[in-house]
């Protein structure tokens, strides 16, 4: 049987390889997507003939895999931070972590999609999307 002083130490082990997971899992994310995204860059390249067409796509899908990563590694901070010893320290590095990352998650969204975030697409109608029928 486990003793109870162990069963506090195996829970904290399992977070720290759930975090360890989780982060790996995000830099895979971000070699990954830059790997498709690359092969599609040349792709691309090929089919149009001309490069920047395939270059901006190339920009809005990297762009998307580093966020997709970012995501990743931030759950991997809260999980590792707040699971694990949720001092004031260790909180306020979080809070300094998460409002990088989420600085780097807003810019490169406007980036990609080359608007505010909470500015509606226009859907081909009038002010605000409105749909307007003739």
């Amino acid at each position: 049987m486990i003793q109870a002083a162990q069963k506090p130490e195996m829970v904290e082990q399992a977070v720290h390889a759930i975090a360890l997971a989780v982060e790996i899992g995000g830099v895979l994310m971000l070699v990954l997507t830059a790997i498709v995204a690359t092969a599609l860059l040349f792709r691309d390249w090929r089919r149009e003939g001309t490069f920047a067409p395939a270059y901006h796509a190339y920009r809005r899908n990297l762009g998307r895999g580093i966020l997709l990563g970012l995501e990743f590694l931030v759950i991997a901070d809260i999980i590792g931070t707040v699971a694990i010893e949720p001092t004031f320290r260790n909180l306020g590095v979080l809070g300094l972590i998460v409002l990088i990352r989420t600085f780097l998650s807003f810019s490169l969204e406007v980036e990609i999609e080359g608007k505010l975030p909470w500015k509606q697409r226009d859907s081909g109608g009038g002010p605000r999307g409105e749909v307007h029928t003739v």
